[in-house]
């Protein structure tokens, strides 16, 4: 999965619900059952997201959307080999976006 989000050092739920292409309820929901995920909340109580925090849900969504791991699932898989995980997601993101270049040069040709 690729996300177009602006580098930045917060991001809003609206913005990435709407980069994930999910309800802010769901992402909302993630942070309740997902340690892992450490949002700052400001002033107003709502939820500003790092860039480790979109890490973060760019791998639970990569568990729980697109390999089908169950949440309980997902929480064990993050505890039992989460740098292994994360190491293996970063190659696969990485692979992702330079596929997304060479289409983008072929089709330019």
């Amino acid at each position: 999965m690729h996300l177009d989000l602006p580098e930045k050092r917060y991001y809003s739920i609206g913005e990435l619900a709407k980069a994930f292409d999910v309800n802010a309820s769901l992402i909302r929901f993630w942070d309740k059952e997902f340690d892992i995920l450490q949002p700052k909340k400001n002033a107003k109580g709502n939820r500003m997201f790092t860039p480790e925090d979109v890490k973060n849900l760019q791998l639970i969504y990569h568990l729980v959307k697109e390999r089908g791991f169950t949440l309980d699932g997902a929480k064990v898989h993050l505890k039992e080999g989460q740098k292994k995980t994360l190491d293996k997601f970063e190659i696969i993101r990485k692979l992702e976006g330079i596929k997304v270049q060479l289409t983008n040069i072929k089709n330019e040709l």
